[in-house]
């Protein structure tokens, strides 16, 4: 199935969580998990198993601190769910992390804050359901269209040792793996998604869409 439901759940998530910052959704490199976490079924079509684990739960800014973690983090679940569509969200239980975060199909994600620091995890599985169409992934897209993402733009990449980073002084040119006038790098949360040209506009930097990756809009 497209990772489409897994990513607008995430972003769903990460715009609900109550902390006093932004964060963000990104596909984790370590599916791994140690130690409780809080979890949801979602009965529907599709269903749906969404698991979190929060680093630091005293960051949460929900008025609720003597509250039970399961308490606190159901609005999150019930905004998550409502990008699934009609269904029922059973209440939240505490559950050993690698009981959800390790089942075959769970797709786990990082959020994290605008210093790359990994401040909560979640894991969503999503079970059955027909395949998205246009029209029900845009209705369902339109719910979580204010939530922000990262997109950014790499012109290039480069690998030193250590001792040369100390080195670095104000006139170095760095060499990075792509010539100029190749094109750019687009990511929307650390996934390429597609290929433009850096330009200026109005006097700051920006990219000129040149290409969009096919599969692209199952990110």
């Amino acid at each position: 199935m497209s990772t489409f439901h897994e990513t607008a759940v995430a972003a769903a998530i990460a715009g609900k969580l109550p902390f006093g910052y932004p964060v963000i959704p990104a596909p984790s490199t370590d599916p791994g998990a140690a130690g409780d976490a809080v979890a949801v079924t979602f009965t529907g079509t599709p269903g749906a198993r969404i698991a979190l684990q929060i680093a630091d739960p005293s960051q949460l800014e929900d008025g609720s601190p003597t509250a039970s973690l399961v308490d606190r983090l159901h609005p999150v679940f019930e905004s998550a769910a409502a990008i699934l569509g009609p269904g029922s969200l059973a209440d939240g239980e505490v559950v050993p992390a690698p009981e959800v975060f390790t089942q075959p199909g769970t797709q786990v994600f990082d959020l994290v804050d605008a210093d790359g620091s990994v401040v909560a995890r979640a894991a969503v599985r999503i079970d059955g359901g027909a395949a998205v169409t246009a029209s029900t992934g845009s209705q369902r897209l339109s719910r979580i269209a204010g939530v922000e993402m990262e997109l950014v733009v790499e012109i290039g990449r480069t690998r030193m040792p250590v001792r040369d980073v100390l080195t670095l002084e104000p006139g170095r040119v760095v060499e990075l793996d792509r010539a100029a006038g190749s094109p750019a790098d687009i990511k929307l949360n650390g996934r390429l998604i597609g290929h433009g040209t850096v330009v200026v506009a109005d006097g700051d930097f920006a990219i000129r869409v040149e290409r969009i990756l096919d599969g692209a809009e199952s990110v």
